[in-house]
């Protein structure tokens, strides 16, 4: 078993009861040192309720600073070799934790690394082994086109760990070297994208994103925001944009980013009273 050297964080944000079950299974890992919840604001009295553990912080702030900033205040206050970043309704094991941290040990050039993360029902969740969504890919994606470039769940499982452009935020078991490295997530993102961003430039600094296809969590997707859908898909069409602005604006012709920007905020407005009839149906 390895010594303890991992530090977890879990932002939540009126996560309810998955809350609880998500610190519970950080917390009955051995390996964790010390576990972080940072909490965004939260008033369903989530993080009021965790019991006390010498091993558990609760990080308050007073109004929802987002995801990636809810996570930078917890990473600034660690020093732990490695951080896992889950959210607040995942769960994790302990032989799940300490097979990635043995990888990590041996493989020293990885920045970070991803489990299978899985639905409620076994079936693999989308977005935890993807490849970067190009602007032409994010085009013809958006028109009703599907690309296994982007998302790889309908994709052969691997049979063995491989490199991919990015892994889901969902959980994120981090090299704190790498970390002092890259920096935090960017605060631009309010929630979604942040991830595809981070692990973008940890491969530009020259670390490797790897996905683990035998080492699995369970998530249930969505679980502190599926009454906010509209909210939750107007935070992501925003952060998409703000990906291609970052990163391609001076990549591609004038023309074509404008049609970018403009399939994005199409696509919002279509479907955003379908969010909305399914929020209040819920």
């Amino acid at each position: 078993m390895q010594a303890r050297q991992v530090s977890a964080i879990i932002v939540n944000y009126n996560a309810g009861e998955l809350l609880g079950r998500a610190v519970s299974s950080v917390l009955a890992c051995p390996q964790v040192h010390h576990v972080i919840v940072s909490d965004n604001g939260s008033r369903d009295g989530s993080a009021d309720s965790l019991p006390a553990n010498p091993r558990l912080a609760v990080l308050r702030h007073d109004c929802n600073l987002g995801f990636a900033a809810a996570n930078n205040r917890a990473l600034t206050t660690i020093s732990s070799k490695y951080c896992l970043l889950l959210n607040p309704d995942g769960n994790i094991d302990a032989v799940t934790l300490e097979r990635m941290l043995a990888f990590m040990e041996t493989h020293p050039d990885v920045g970070m690394c991803g489990p299978r993360i899985l639905n409620e029902d076994g079936s693999e969740q989308r977005g935890c082994r993807r490849d970067e969504p190009t602007p032409l890919l994010a085009l013809s994606t958006l028109f009703g086109k599907r690309h296994a470039g982007i998302n790889k769940v309908d994709a052969p499982l691997p049979d063995r760990p491989i490199e991919v452009d990015a892994i889901s935020g969902a959980c994120m078991f981090v090299r704190r070297e790498a970390l002092d490295d890259v920096g935090l997530l960017d605060e631009g993102y309010f929630l979604h994208c942040e991830d595809l961003d981070w692990c973008k430039r940890f491969w530009q600094k020259g670390w490797k994103v790897m996905f683990l296809p035998d080492v699995t969590i369970t998530h249930s997707k969505g679980g502190s925001s599926r009454d906010r859908q509209v909210r939750v898909e107007w935070h992501k069409h925003k952060g998409m944009a703000r990906y291609y602005r970052k990163f391609y604006k001076d990549r591609y012709p004038r023309i074509m980013m404008v049609a970018v920007y403009t399939a994005i905020w199409a696509r919002f407005l279509l479907l955003a009273p379908v969010w909305a009839i399914r929020s209040h149906l819920r």
